[in-house]
């Protein structure tokens, strides 16, 4: 006889583990284990048979992997946690006692330490798996360095994560990592490429936010605390690979001003070399690019005077140079067929991200988001940026009237100069002179933000008039989301991206449903019309005998009506010939009535008549062609089997879903571009 199994000894039931517990098993408080396995990484699991899982009768909500729990029983965390413990015992003992300077004593000289370097090691075993999960702590980072110091949020965590967002930055502007942006609802998109990895995070808008008391700050704290220390750590490596001295020096004076990235100042044998390295290859291809005109220069005057010698024997060696010449350019992938899927491009090179601004001088007016236009500048090349002194220290310049200045970003709308407000007297008497809002310096051009994000996108710089103060600016669009095949693109036109006929055939439905609106409008003044001339006519025909109560003629019609004749089926060839043959009779017969009269005969009429036969010939042959269309996949679907005509049906469906949303939004479209007109 086989020995018999307790239960909860094996299966699922081993396997998983209780919160309440583990818990118990680890002998720490819920809010201890609760950021412990924050620091740890280790996540509550859902078992296939809770009740198998489950030891008692009593269905349990949580389930951790027992594996994990015994994993944590030999973290030195739980060691500082218990010490905790005990330091607060001791505490709240002295605070009974009255006795406040041991207990202020006790926490200051007697309060554990924790350090989550060890964590953060053996989370990531490679500087490439820090890099891939940094996605998060980058979103957190930044959005805690823009949140008011409240009792839930200390001030000088908010000033840590400032520092550390701010120095990650500068590592981005050193290297021209940054490839792409997008201004969203929820605040602004980047993606960064560092070391082979695409990194994307989210900055919310500098708003006032309102904390509110849904949200659990403890648990966010903890997430805080450990992000911290991960891009502390980070930073460091990345730092340490460029030769920069790790801090940055900050400037805390320069700080209070809202100078932000212009506090940091970067130190080490190669602090600029990254950004200018661009500017001397740019200057060495220049260089070499002559030197190789000039030499193209003398080699063709040899050349012809080899050629006209006959002693033309390089030939070979000329195709040999011209293979081997090589180029900087990044590739481009085009496909081999006009209907193929269309291949994903290559991002910008370092050298092309540093060079985008860089030749220009930038002004941001006092209305435009001053933060993030600095970082967007400065990480694709721009070295000279100035802004107003409302916005912070560490501009280029403050004065709006500097010559150098080649852009200015203004965000305000076009006004008419008695609706300005006048300068005050204390700014026309400060040191930097003020321009009054809504003026125009000459030789400068003036651009909406959005221009500076387009173009980081495109990675190439736009016609500035598009985006010049109160235009209509084109769609911001997000660059992570491709037009696919069948679906709505708004950048192309109308005419790249219409069906066969669908103009023509959105045409028809306006001009139909014009002249049912017409003719609803005329039934509706005649049947106004005949009601009035009944009213008249029921008051002098009142004393009236010989009335007719009912008319031959209408039962007449009304039994014409009734008759239906049936033709029967007819081909569509057919019936597109006689179409045309019954619109060249009748025009014929026109132009022989105008003759017979004497008058002229007029060919706008006929070629209206002209007009719609061949939109209406046109439809039917684009009906036809569907239809032939529709019944060869039915043909062909009955020679599959059952799983690959679901299958088909399934991508038929969602193809279907697809192209009526794009024509929604096309004819959406055509309307306001014909309305515009």
């Amino acid at each position: 006889m086989g020995k018999i199994k307790k239960k909860g000894t094996s299966g699922q039931a081993k396997n998983y583990i209780t919160r309440t517990q583990a818990v118990r098993k680890l002998q720490i408080s819920l809010p201890d284990f609760r950021r412990l396995c924050i620091f740890k990484g280790i996540y509550p699991r859902e078992p296939r048979n809770k009740k198998k899982a489950s030891k008692t009768s009593t269905p349990s909500t949580t389930f951790y992997y027992t594996k994990d729990i015994q994993y944590l029983l030999h973290e030195p965390l739980l060691r500082k946690f218990r010490e905790q413990k005990a330091l607060a015992k001791k505490i709240a003992r002295s605070l009974g006692r009255g006795e406040v300077g041991d207990a202020s004593r006790l926490e200051k000289n007697h309060a554990p330490r924790m350090t989550l370097d060890h964590i953060v090691k053996e989370r990531y075993p490679t500087f490439i798996d820090a890099l891939r999960d940094l996605d998060d702590a980058l979103s957190l980072l930044f959005l805690f360095a823009s949140l008011p110091s409240t009792t839930h949020v200390p001030p000088k965590t908010i000033a840590l994560c400032q520092r550390l967002c701010h120095e990650f930055q500068h590592y981005l502007i050193a290297t021209n990592s940054l490839r792409k942006t997008f201004l969203s609802i929820k605040g602004i998109y980047y993606q960064a490429t560092i070391q082979g990895q695409d990194i994307m995070w989210l900055v919310p808008y500098r708003f006032v936010q309102r904390v509110n008391g849904d949200v659990d700050y403890r648990i966010m704290a903890t997430f805080v605390e450990f992000y911290t220390t991960l891009l502390g750590f980070v930073n460091y490596r990345l730092y340490s690979t460029l030769g920069l001295r790790y801090p940055p020096k900050f400037d805390t004076r320069s700080d209070d001003t809202g100078a932000e990235l212009a506090a940091f100042t970067l130190e080490g044998r190669s602090v600029g070399d990254a950004p200018k390295a661009v500017e001397a290859s740019n200057k060495q291809t220049n260089g070499s690019s002559a030197n190789q005109e000039v030499s193209r220069e003398v080699q063709e005057k040899v050349d012809k005077v080899i050629q006209s010698a006959g002693l033309d024997n390089t030939k070979d060696e000329k195709t040999v140079e011209t293979t081997e010449e090589s180029t900087d350019a990044i590739d481009k992938f085009e496909p081999t067929a006009p209907e193929a899927d269309t291949l994903p491009q290559p991002d910008l090179s370092v050298e092309e991200a540093g060079a985008l601004f860089a030749p220009f001088t930038f002004y941001i007016s006092r209305e435009a988001p001053k933060a993030p236009l600095e970082f967007l500048l400065r990480s694709f090349g721009c070295k000279r940026i100035g802004w107003d002194e409302v916005l912070g220290s560490g501009a280029f310049t403050h004065d709006e009237t500097d010559t150098r200045i080649t852009h200015q970003i203004v965000d305000r709308p076009a006004l008419p100069e008695s609706a300005l407000p006048p300068i005050p007297a204390a700014a026309e008497n400060s040191a930097t002179p003020k321009v009054k809002p809504g003026t125009r310096i000459p030789g400068r051009t003036y651009v909406q933000p959005q221009w500076v994000w387009d173009c980081i996108n495109d990675g190439k710089l736009l016609r500035p008039d598009l985006y010049a103060p109160g235009a209509t600016l084109p769609p911001h669009l997000s660059p992570w989301v491709k037009p696919s095949k069948g679906g709505y693109d708004p950048r192309a036109t109308l005419a790249e991206q219409e069906e066969e006929g669908e103009a023509e055939i959105a045409e028809d439905e306006e001009e139909s449903d014009e002249e049912m609106a017409d003719a609803s409008e005329d039934k509706k003044a005649d049947a106004k019309a005949e009601a009035s001339a009944e009213d008249d006519e029921s008051e002098e025909d009142d004393s009236d005998p010989d009335m007719d109560v009912a008319d031959s003629d209408d039962d007449e019609s009304g039994s014409e009506e009734e008759i239906e004749d049936f033709d029967g089926l007819e081909d569509d060839a057919a019936s597109e010939s006689e179409d045309e043959e019954e619109t060249a009779r009748s025009r014929h017969q026109k132009e022989l009535e105008a003759e017979a009269a004497g008058l002229p005969f007029s060919s706008n009429g006929g070629a209206a008549d002209d007009k719609k036969g061949k939109k209406s010939s046109q439809a039917k042959k684009i009906a036809s062609k569907k239809r032939k269309e529709e019944e060869e996949l039915e043909r062909q679907k009955m020679m599959m089997s059952r799983k690959k005509r679901k299958l088909l049906e399934k991508m038929m469906h969602s193809n279907k879903k697809t192209s009526d949303e794009a024509a929604k939004l096309r004819s959406k479209r055509r309307k306001m571009e014909k309305s515009e007109k």
